[in-house]
């Protein structure tokens, strides 16, 4: 395990912009590495050098500045999610209506998600909400990953439901399909690209010629897929905690 000590915040002018940073000290790192995501900037310099941070930035101020007006658009653009009763929530693609009343359990229509008034009453909108997100990507995925499995040829272990903050599928060595249940959120086709994208994985280990050859095979429009879950993924976010 690296052994690493991180300092108080500090900001630095990078051509007219005022920026807030993190320096970690990191016995593991042999040079200096920046990294820029929607939470800020951290530099990661060796314990063992005497590397001043600020350079390591002013060096590569046009890529920060680049990267974090990117990430500042992306949190713009992240839904402002009230979780009451008539807001809309995305399901495989149809935004539905949140619907809380008295019944004897939730229930998907074509327009509505509709939630058990008593249930949401001992606990809270967004937590029922997300169980029946979790609950509709268990049946949704393992039907999918059936369908596909068959016809590719393949077998997988089992299906997992995760909420991976920068992942939307993995697929383990020993046969293990991990989906993001927020993948519910998405049209039905791009949760099939997923699906058939770890599949393919469990005779393709690497992303070759013959992976993507595999893809392709399954689902021939995978790059428009991909293109939308790449453009989209913002809209997929169902509370900052995902970020």
């Amino acid at each position: 395990m690296a052994k690493s000590q991180s300092s108080d915040r500090r900001t630095i002018d990078l051509l007219g912009n005022r920026i807030e940073f993190g320096v970690r000290q990191s016995s593991d790192a042999t040079k200096p590495r920046i990294d820029v995501d929607i939470h800020g900037v951290t530099v990661t310099v060796p314990a063992s050098a005497d590397v001043r941070p600020t350079e390591v930035l002013r060096e590569n101020a046009a890529w920060v500045i680049e990267k974090q007006r990117g990430f500042e658009k992306y949190r713009k653009e992240i839904p402002d999610r009230t979780f009451e009763a008539g807001e809309t929530f995305p399901l495989l693609g149809t935004d539905r209506e949140l619907v809380i009343e008295p019944a004897r359990s939730h229930t998907i229509t074509d327009a509505s998600i509709r939630l058990r008034k008593s249930t949401v009453e001992q606990s809270t909108v967004k937590r029922v909400l997300e169980n029946v997100y979790r609950r509709e990507a268990r049946d949704h995925f393992a039907e999918r990953a059936d369908h596909y499995a068959e016809q590719m040829g393949v077998a997988y272990e089992k299906i997992e439901i995760r909420n991976q903050r920068t992942k939307w599928g993995s697929c383990s060595t020993t046969g293990t399909i991990s989906l993001n249940w927020r993948l519910m959120m998405a049209p039905p086709e791009v949760v099939d690209y997923v699906v058939v994208h770890e599949l393919a994985h469990l005779r393709e280990k690497n992303h070759d010629d013959e992976f993507w050859s595999l893809v392709a095979e399954y689902d021939p429009e995978y790059d428009a897929h991909a293109e939308w879950l790449n453009e989209n993924s913002v809209r997929l976010i169902f509370t900052e905690d995902d970020l």
